[in-house]
């Protein structure tokens, strides 16, 4: 019989986590001949809420959950754990300042770091998914050194999606057909969708779509703000499809990318394309299939596209500043 995988789920009661659960369980993360073991975290006052899940999966009788453990002990939680997916944290709230936000943000995920570094296996691989994740992720992975910074990764699958889709219907063509397209910086309302080097059936999309203005437009600023248009409209944030988007990452740093293809991901920079090293930031990314990645080269980033960029780096580097003299880092 196959190892079984431990897989560490944050915040697993949550919105997100009781979306993947059930997708990681029934072997949507590697596949149908892996066997997963769950590792759940909650904090105290949600570990009733946890019994429940996990009864819930236990009368799921999925065949590849060869276990699970329920816990608010975070020692406990990710030892020898394969991949830890941290999606629990504080968003931000009406009238918190962002230095309020880091710093609740940083005392769960310094924590979180330490305990990967301290008890997880060691290929450990982390996605954050808890926003902000792009920093969350820094405050962690810089708070685990002994973890190689090229197994540290911020969710920005979520915005590749939603562009995908934009693109798709406004090209009247199929979302899968929809190729190679990027999310460049934070996942945040600074994020660039790179239209530019998308691809729909094998064409650049402003060859397929005339109407430039809204590629650079309505198309970036709605990408940008989709996640606030769902909240106003069902009065929660994005639960099934931020936990499709973590299933969808990791699945992808795991398979191999097709060459006409990327992955969007954030990562730690080792300055590609002019990004400071060491921000935790969002790239097109490749994978081997044999659990290595690089930064897909050969974009062209015009001067529309790199003024967008330098406004998500700028925010990045100011979140990096901030959580730094915060102590965090």
């Amino acid at each position: 019989m196959t190892t079984p995988k431990h897989v560490t789920v944050t915040g697993a009661a949550g919105q997100i986590g009781y979306q993947l659960l059930f997708r990681i369980a029934s072997g949507a993360l590697f596949g149908p001949d892996q066997p997963v073991v769950l590792r759940l975290l909650e904090i105290e006052p949600a570990m009733k809420s946890l019994e429940g899940v996990v009864m819930e999966l236990d009368d799921c009788a999925f065949p590849l959950l060869a276990g699970i453990e329920a816990t608010s002990d975070l020692n406990h939680a990710f030892k020898g754990t394969n991949w830890a997916l941290l999606v629990g944290s504080v968003p931000r709230k009406a009238g918190m300042e962002r230095s309020d936000l880091l710093t609740i943000n940083g005392g769960i995920f310094k924590p979180q770091g330490r305990a990967i570094a301290e008890n997880a296996a060691s290929d450990v691989k982390v996605l954050v998914v808890g926003n902000p994740c792009n920093t969350n992720c820094l405050i962690a992975r810089s708070n685990a050194p002994e973890v190689p910074a090229d197994r540290w990764f911020a969710m920005t699958r979520l915005d590749q999606n939603r562009a995908e889709t934009q693109i798709a219907k406004k090209a009247g063509a199929p979302v899968a057909s929809v190729k190679n397209l990027a999310i460049w910086g934070n996942h945040s309302s600074t994020q660039f969708p790179d239209f530019a080097n998308t691809t729909v059936n094998g064409s650049p999309v402003p060859t397929v779509i005339s109407d430039h203005e809204w590629l650079q437009g309505d198309f970036i600023s709605t990408v940008q703000k989709r996640g606030a248009a769902i909240i106003e409209a069902r009065g929660a944030s994005s639960a099934a499809s931020a936990a499709n988007a973590a299933i969808d990452t990791v699945f992808g740093l795991e398979n191999a990318t097709a060459a006409d293809d990327c992955v969007s991901v954030a990562v730690t920079s080792n300055g590609e394309y002019d990004v400071p090293a060491g921000l935790t930031f969002g790239y097109p990314v490749i994978a081997d299939g044999r659990g290595g990645w690089s930064v897909k080269e050969g974009f062209e980033l015009d001067d529309f596209a790199r003024g967008k960029i330098a406004i998500t780096t700028e925010e990045l580097v100011a979140e990096r500043d901030e959580v730094r003299q915060l102590g965090l880092i």
